[in-house]
């Protein structure tokens, strides 16, 4: 078994040294040499070496050396090497040393005194010690401060040794002594740190008596004072109210680390009002002074938890919270924004709303290369206020409607949703949103918001003057038909371009030889190269042309027929609302001549890739509707969409109300259990904060806040057995998983009639785990039991193996250990993983961005659909992102997204693609992605394992 080391120095083992020349450099008078020397030897104690022969050299060439350096790689050596035999006897040359260290002790050289008080410190051999305690305390008393701090903690160390109380009984009674006439902080410090350790009734004692001066005590002192506070009030929670009166008065400290512990401090101790109050304003003003992003986002999880636990406290911060969107660093702004918005409230919301439109219009005026993705934030934050409380969209809407051409796509496409949900659930704002879309239509630069701009002018455009400005703004932005022309000598022009070639007479003479789709050869004019290029290059130069133009000759047809589905409705709402027959021919025609033209271009050989089949049908289709319209078909176009569309909104908010309501968590409290009546307490002594946390602790009793997680049975379903039986060692764990480590708390018996030496459980594991801490050796007695814990650090959601063995002797045969083969324990991914959500556009670019996959084929005896996602979901603990809505009906198929998270940011993304198969089982693929090959292979292994469906 290795031995505790005190020491870690880097080692290069490439090259050792060899004793015999240690030896020589040691025993010369170069003192170079001899630090050289020491520091070699220093090296090959700390890798294992014992290297006996040169402690008499030491004793006799370095011990008498006056230089420090050498003194202090001296005490450095001398705590490495071994200072008692096999039976734990300190080895007689240990005495040779005593009389140095005695001489250090009182030693002129104040340097000399504090590194050997030092070396003491970590010494645990009582024999030594002993002979020096007389130096040891008169070095309290020493003039210089440096010393007195050492010499304390000396004195702490002597006083924790096993016999150290009979060492040295009035160490407590001394140290208090030292303390009252101190002025030195950092020996203060370490002063109040021994009582706090060994005389803990001494420390309370004269932390009460100098209730005054804490507030002038330095910054080491006061954080000991706080542990102090901490241990003593989880001891004994009655007397906790004097206890928070001193924390609070130490809010208004120098130190930000000590203002920051008292903040959490008095968060982990008391529920009352005013402390809490008192902690979430000292936790905002850290976010505000201080500068180191890791501060903040550390101070923001601190105001996370609080707004989880007292969210009405913290719903009066909000404000003081967003001022830390002043930060650059997006992560910050992102976990301010989520916070805020859990504390808006009806009379917050305006104040909140101002100051986002506000960091809106920052973006637009400054330059920053992540201003798209805050405004994103920003937007998406809006739209969510806008929702929960209707009346302030009317403020929000315009504004926001500016960035409907951001270059951003997904800030635009936010912000066209955000329009799309208002229209439909604010009527009044109806007229004024049209009118300013149709505005400002022809900015728009990305196609999916084209798409749903259409589909909102589409819908929304209801008088007869709404129509006509939607039909006349679709088709400026189509610009004139056809959309292209070939000449005789095969020569493809856009009639569009020809206006620009006109003004730009680089552009005319920029032509060259392209090939068609048929193999044939054709000049290609610049203008149109531009608009043929994908859509990413299109952007830049859509000034020129129609946006909606450009985008169709790039050869997005899709935004062909949704611009086709537009134009019928509108000519459909057109022969409602206007009275001249000839007026809704016309635009008819006009409406057919484009459409057309789409298909004209999309079967042509202009474009590389031909129309799909899909925007094909969905324009001939329209085409026929608007040749013969009937009533039946008129009332599907007209309203049936929009009546899906509120369907759709409904269902979002149903879903949004439920998770609402399972976030929120009911606590019971057993009926038998103890309730204290505020009116009946004596209020005899108590201050306004002690009365208020008094109620606070009997509401949260009363209410079942104070009852543990998690019931009796699920603990039984983590005890794992070790070993069997019939072994002569019995062995089980009881696996506890935290978010970065497992501990393993293990139960020996000892099943024999014989004393079991040496007993060892030694552990190793597999996979992404990490024992923290070695095996130490135990004696059992016969038939007794011994609670072993052994701390795992994990550092990926990889599913890892924990296996090992018990290894011991048994004193009837000293010589010969016996081994007990452990049973392995799996560590499972479902301790790792959580359900979470994310918006469709997050997942679909994290499923592209991803490269890690694993396909795993649907085997089961399940033989419904539903009932399988449903039991993959249960199995794999994620999220279904497909709405229930999505899900019903009986079709024979289904394909749904789930999405989660592990404790490690990791994500994983999980798409369900099943079938009924004509023998009615199910078949299909379920695919796992993620960054990392862990989570999609462990993953994969749990469907595998759990997709059967019997277990």
């Amino acid at each position: 078994m290795e031995k505790s080391c005190t020491l870690l120095v880097h080692f290069d083992k490439a090259t050792p040294a060899l004793a015999n020349e240690i030896k020589e450099s040691l025993e010369g008078n170069d003192v170079e040499s001899k630090i050289e020397a020491l520091k070699k030897a220093i090296m090959l104690l700390l890798n294992g070496e014992t290297i006996p022969q040169l402690f008499i050299t030491i004793i006799r060439y370095v011990l008498p050396s006056e230089d420090h350096t050498i003194q202090k790689l001296l005490l450095l050596y001398l705590e490495l090497i071994e200072k008692t035999d096999s039976k734990g006897k300190v080895l007689p040359e240990m005495i040779l040393i005593c009389q140095n260290l005695r001489n250090n002790l009182q030693h002129p050289n104040e340097f000399i005194r504090g590194v050997t008080l030092r070396f003491l410190c970590r010494l645990n051999e009582s024999e030594i010690v002993e002979p020096l305690l007389p130096s040891i305390l008169s070095n309290l008393e020493h003039r210089h401060p440096f010393v007195r701090r050492n010499a304390v903690l000396a004195v702490m160390s002597v006083y924790r040794l096993p016999q150290g109380e009979q060492l040295l009984d009035s160490a407590p009674e001394i140290v208090e002594k030292f303390l009252t006439s101190e002025q030195d902080s950092s020996s203060k410090r370490n002063a109040f740190l021994m009582l706090f350790n060994c005389a803990q009734d001494r420390a309370v004692d004269y932390l009460f008596r100098n209730v005054d001066r804490i507030a002038d005590w330095g910054e080491q002192l006061q954080m000991v004072v706080l542990e102090l506070i901490r241990k003593v009030c989880r001891a004994n929670k009655a007397e906790k109210g004097k206890y928070i009166k001193i924390i609070i008065s130490l809010l208004n400290a120098q130190s930000t680390a000590v203002v920051y512990e008292c903040a959490t401090t008095l968060v982990s101790l008391s529920s009352a009002p005013t402390a809490i109050r008192a902690a979430a304003n000292t936790y905002c003003q850290l976010l505000l002074s201080q500068s180191d992003n890791n501060v903040k986002l550390i101070v923001l999880d601190r105001l996370n938890e609080l707004r989880i636990s007292h969210r009405e406290i913290m719903v009066e911060l909000v404000m003081d919270v967003l001022r830390a969107l002043s930060t650059p660093n997006l992560d910050i702004r992102k976990k301010t924004i989520d916070i805020a918005l859990d504390l808006i409230t009806p009379r917050n919301v305006d104040e909140v709303v101002m100051m986002l439109k506000k960091e809106v219009v920052k973006t637009q005026n400054l330059e920053h290369e992540k201003n798209g993705e805050y405004r994103q934030m920003l937007v998406q934050a809006i739209h969510s206020c806008a929702i929960k409380f209707p009346e302030v969209a009317s403020t929000v809407v315009h504004l926001l409607m500016d960035f409907l051409g951001d270059s951003n796509v997904a800030s635009a496409i936010d912000v066209v949703v955000f329009v799309r949900e208002i229209i439909e659930t604010n009527p009044k704002l109806r007229v004024s949103i049209i009118t300013r879309l149709l505005d400002t239509f022809y900015q728009i630069r990305a196609a999916r918001v084209c798409s749903c701009a259409l589909w909102i002018i589409g819908e929304y455009c209801l008088s007869l003057s709404e129509v006509e400005n939607g039909i006349a703004t679709i088709k400026q932005c189509l610009g004139e038909l056809p959309f292209f022309t070939v000449t005789e000598e095969g020569e493809v022009q856009d009639q569009g371009a020809k206006k620009v070639q006109q003004v730009n007479s680089t552009t005319v003479s920029s032509r060259r030889p392209a090939i068609l789709a048929d193999g044939t050869y054709a000049t290609q004019s610049a203008a149109l190269e531009t608009a043929m290029s994908p859509p990413t290059f299109v952007q830049g130069s859509l000034s020129s042309t129609g946006n909606l133009r450009s985008l169709i000759l790039s050869g997005d047809f899709f935004l062909g027929a949704v611009v086709a589905c537009t134009l019928t409705k509108l000519v459909l709402r057109l022969e409602e609302v206007q009275p001249s027959k000839v007026e809704v021919n016309k635009a008819s025609a006009q409406a057919l001549l484009y459409m057309v033209s789409m298909l004209q271009l999309g079967e042509s050989s202009v474009l590389p890739q031909p129309i799909d089949n899909d925007s094909r049908d969905r324009i001939v289709l329209c085409m026929r509707l608007l040749c013969n319209t009937g009533d039946e078909v008129r009332k599907i176009w007209l309203e049936s969409c929009r009546e899906s569309f509120v369907k759709m909104l409904a269902d979002k908010q149903l879903r949004e109300t439920e998770e609402l309501k399972a976030k929120a968590q009911i606590s019971n409290a057993q009926p038998d259990d103890l309730i204290d009546f505020y009116h009946l307490k004596s209020r005899k002594g108590m201050s306004q904060l002690e009365l208020e946390d008094e109620v606070q602790d009997d509401l949260k009793r009363a209410t079942g806040e104070f009852t543990k997680d998690g019931d009796d049975a699920n603990k039984l379903n983590r005890i794992l057995q070790l070993t069997g039986f019939s072994d002569p060692v019995y062995a089980e764990a009881y696996v506890t998983v935290h978010h970065y480590d497992i501990v393993l708390d293990v139960t020996v018996i000892n099943r024999t009639k014989e004393t079991l030496q040496n007993l060892c459980l030694e552990l190793a594991t597999m996979g992404d785990l990490k024992l923290v801490e070695r095996p130490q050796n135990y004696t059992l007695a016969p038939e007794s039991s011994k609670q072993i814990k052994a701390n795992i650090k994990v550092s990926s959601t990889e599913t890892g193996v924990i296996f090992g063995n018990i290894v011991y002797e048994t004193s009837s045969n000293v010589l010969e250990r016996n081994v007990i083969v452990l049973n392995d324990i799996h560590i499972d991914i479902m301790d790792y993983i959580s359900p979470a959500s994310c918006a469709d556009v997050a997942f679909r670019t994290m499923w592209a961005e991803f490269e890690w996959e694993n396909k795993v084929a649907v085997n089961t005896v399940l033989q419904d659909e539903k009932e399988f996602l449903d039991h993959i979901i249960k199995s794999t603990n994620m999220k279904c992102l497909t709405p229930p809505s999505a899900l019903e009906g009986e079709c024979g198929f289904l394909a749904a997204n789930l999405y989660a998270k592990s404790v490690f940011g990791e994500d994983a993304l999980v798409n369900v693609s099943i079938e009924k198969q004509t023998d009615g089982k199910l078949g299909g693929y379920i695919r796992i992605r993620s960054k990392t090959q862990g989570i999609a292979l462990s993953l994969g292994d749990k469907i595998t394992l759990k997709q059967k469906g019997g277990t």
